[in-house]
């Protein structure tokens, strides 16, 4: 039991135990492959995250080897991603002022907090969570993120410094700076072509990424035409390993860093869920929620500790391992060994490295979050549902990034509690030659059976709506075309009751029965019936009040008034 336990935990174990020596050769070469892109993507997200390009990498390399330890997945890349740049500098950066270790110091704290949130969250099966963002609202979210991550970047791009922050004062900034002429040209010509090569390189019938192609070219140019003091540039790495960086950090930054963390968290989880889910469904197998929190968690706190920063899985890096022809997590572990050579071996290759190109970079990947077509399609859908897109859309690019993630959630509930609150509700009546009974709104032929009333409510009884569940069977009795003997609730979709809407319910009964009218139930669920038994109220609502279909309650009505 024990040992089982160890295994379920541990991933790892049981797929080094369980390696076939064929999946060597694809894991050895999409792990190289994987590489190529890790460098400089890793780079990019932690200039555009406010921190040292070097600690880009650190995120890198350490999440990635403990992910392939401690996640379900066998696939899954994990590590920086431009969906959590805005969010990360907008965290630490505020608590940093211009002090880059400080901000180095903070980011991993956050990362920490994120991972202990997480694991948390996998200890009390906490998986659910991630249902409170719908795709709608994701979407509306990850398009707001995009065009936040591409206003941030375009000062850089440009080869300028500008004093921002929301999205608002960065576009204003960077456009008084262009209209001063304080544009880099040459700055300009290597971000714009590293987007326009990037972009050419999804095109090319070779499988080298175009962001590998694109820097390469960058370093290249930028060192034979002597271009180092031109533009800016993110300067030769530091020589070294992954190292802890939390000093300076006092308890007030941490009790800052709290409400971020907990959003990001759940950012960062169904991003990261989603893509291992479809993973997994492609391979015909199955991941855990928990487990992928718990995998994630471990992989954010090792990346807070070593130097790194926030991370989740990358839709961007998980699919060029896969065109690789990765097979395991192993292909990250030979990617994230040839990660750390280059640093130990080569930091100085980026001294020539244009702070441009790699904002070009993030760009373009930001870029990829849009959605367009699920926006075009939802406006042919759903207008409730677009305007949650919509509305969440403003609220991350406008208000803020981390408010957006309250914003978001808040609309998730208020769209569930709205869908809950007034549910599709009707009567119902019997067809000729037709089996069962009928919404009548659409089948207005619809026999009424005398003195009797069925409806339908579409939505568990709770306080929000038990008021209009009892309006509704007023109406419908107050409509009847005669005087009314008996109302049959059809139950089937009353999936809960609380107390609010029991009260609401034991009113109405109270009322109806002073009319000499019948209230009854059919197919109510088993569960709500014992509900009604510990809330004490059987005695009002015996067996006699309970039909296991709407025929059987109507044949009983028809016995019992000789129809």
């Amino acid at each position: 039991m024990r040992r089982d336990w160890i295994l379920k935990a541990i991933p790892g174990i049981q797929l080094a135990r369980s390696y076939q020596r064929s999946w060597l050769k694809s894991d050895l070469a999409a792990g190289a492959a994987l590489s190529a892109l890790l460098i400089p993507a890793g780079m990019a997200y932690a200039e555009a995250s406010g921190l040292p390009a070097v600690n880009g990498l650190y995120a890198s390399v350490v999440p990635m080897l403990f992910y392939a330890v401690f996640g379900p997945s066998r696939v899954l890349i994990v590590g920086p991603d431009s969906a959590l740049v805005p969010m990360i500098a907008a965290a630490v950066l505020p608590l940093a002022g211009r002090e880059p270790s400080r901000a180095v110091a903070l980011a991993g704290v956050l990362a920490i907090l994120i991972g202990v949130f997480l694991i948390a969250g996998r200890i009390f099966r906490l998986g659910f969570v991630t249902g409170l963002l719908s795709k709608p609202i994701r979407v509306g979210y990850l398009n707001g993120i995009a065009l936040a991550v591409i206003v941030s970047q375009l000062p850089k791009l440009l080869g300028i410094s500008v004093q921002g922050g929301s999205l608002q004062a960065n576009a204003i900034a960077t456009a008084e700076a262009v209209s001063q002429g304080a544009t880099n040209p040459v700055a300009l010509v290597f971000g714009v072509a590293t987007v326009a090569i990037i972009v050419a390189g999804r095109f090319l019938p070779w499988k080298v990424p175009g962001v590998l192609l694109a820097v390469a070219a960058s370093i290249a140019a930028a060192a034979a035409l002597g271009l180092k003091d031109a533009m800016p540039m993110v300067g030769a790495l530091p020589q070294g390993l992954p190292a802890p960086a939390l000093g300076g950090v006092t308890t007030d930054d941490v009790v800052g860093l709290l409400g971020p963390a907990a959003g990001i968290a759940l950012i960062a989880f169904a991003d990261t869920s989603t893509l291992s889910k479809s993973l997994a469904g492609r391979g015909g197998v199955h991941t855990s929620g928990n487990q992928e929190m718990a995998g994630l968690g471990i992989a954010n706190v090792a990346s807070g500790l070593l130097g790194g920063f926030p991370v989740c899985g990358s839709s961007s890096r998980t699919p060029t391992a896969l065109q690789a022809g990765a097979r395991t997590p192993f292909s990250g572990i030979v990617a994230a060994a040839l990660v750390v050579v280059f640093m130990v071996a080569a930091p100085g290759v980026t001294a020539f490295l244009p702070t441009a190109t790699l904002a070009a970079v993030v760009i373009v990947a930001a870029a990829s979050l849009v959605d367009v077509k699920t926006l075009l399609r939802l406006i042919r859908m759903s207008r409730m549902e677009t305007a949650l897109l919509v509305t969440t859309f403003l609220g991350v690019a406008f208000v803020g990034v981390l408010q957006g993630i309250v914003i978001a959630i808040a609309l998730s509930l208020i769209a569930f509690i709205r869908r809950a609150w007034d549910p599709y509700r009707t009567e119902l009546a019997s067809l000729e030659d037709v089996p069962g009974y009928h919404d009548i709104s659409r089948h207005p032929e619809g026999l009424r059976v005398p003195g009797l009333v069925i409806a339908r409510f579409d939505a568990p009884l709770f306080f929000a709506n038990g008021e209009v569940f009892a309006e509704h069977i007023r109406d419908l009795v107050a409509d009847a075309p005669g005087p009314v003997k008996c109302v049959i609730v059809a139950s089937e979709a009353i999936t809960d009751l609380d107390t609010t809407a029991l009260d609401d319910l034991v009113e109405l009964d109270d009322e109806l029965a002073s009319q000499g009218i019948s209230l009854v139930f059919a197919e109510l669920k088993g569960p709500v019936k014992d509900r009604l038994i510990r809330f004490g109220v059987s005695s009002r609502f015996g067996p006699d009040h309970f039909f296991p279909t709407i025929n059987n309650a109507v044949k009983s009505y028809k016995r019992t008034f000789g129809l």
